[in-house]
């Protein structure tokens, strides 16, 4: 019995470490699913990307770099994405996708000629920062923008994702300007 229940796991474990390795065949489109779903899942790659630029600003208070950080997660967990098309030719692909995010950019915008408009209101603590970020934890509409993402295939037959754009980049986090 022990021998067909070692058997059996051997057969299974064959037959899963083979399912994984065909799970791993790169596709453009997989790559740009992986890349996304890293922002969606907050990977530690992306966490770390993000507290090391919130680190270097040097406009905000710890306390504002805190509240900026808490906004970029929601954003990531928000963020929704939808494949519209794939293109391959030899060792290049792009992949067309469209995202949805918290629309943060036109919040600022407001924010800011809000702020540029009524300065009597504000109390002489009260920074365009401070109040900029009151007004982005207040974000529920969604914007969608279309972007294309470039990957180029190595000579191992594995697709990677060529660098973004700021603008791309821009896109993710919501703060793009139309």
């Amino acid at each position: 019995m022990k021998k067909i229940l070692l058997c059996l796991f051997g057969i299974l474990l064959f037959t899963g470490c083979s399912c994984t390795n065909t799970t791993m065949v790169s596709s453009p489109t997989k790559k740009v699913e992986e890349f996304l779903g890293k922002y969606q899942n907050m990977d530690t790659e992306v966490l770390t990307q993000l507290d090391l630029i919130v680190s270097e600003d040097t406009t905000m208070s710890d306390e504002e770099k805190s509240t900026y950080s808490g906004l970029m997660e929601k954003q990531y967990q928000n963020l929704a994405y939808k494949i519209k098309n794939e293109e391959i030719s030899d060792d290049k692909a792009v992949v067309e996708v469209e995202i949805e995010v918290l629309d943060y950019a036109s919040s600022i915008r407001k924010s800011k000629k809000y702020y540029d408009e009524h300065l009597d209101e504000f109390k002489e603590d009260d920074t365009f920062i401070k109040y900029k970020l009151e007004q982005m934890k207040k974000v529920d509409d969604k914007i969608k923008y279309d972007m294309s993402f470039h990957l180029t295939k190595s000579e191992d037959g594995t697709w990677s994702l060529d660098s973004i754009s700021d603008v791309d980049r821009q896109k993710i986090h919501g703060l793009y300007e139309k």
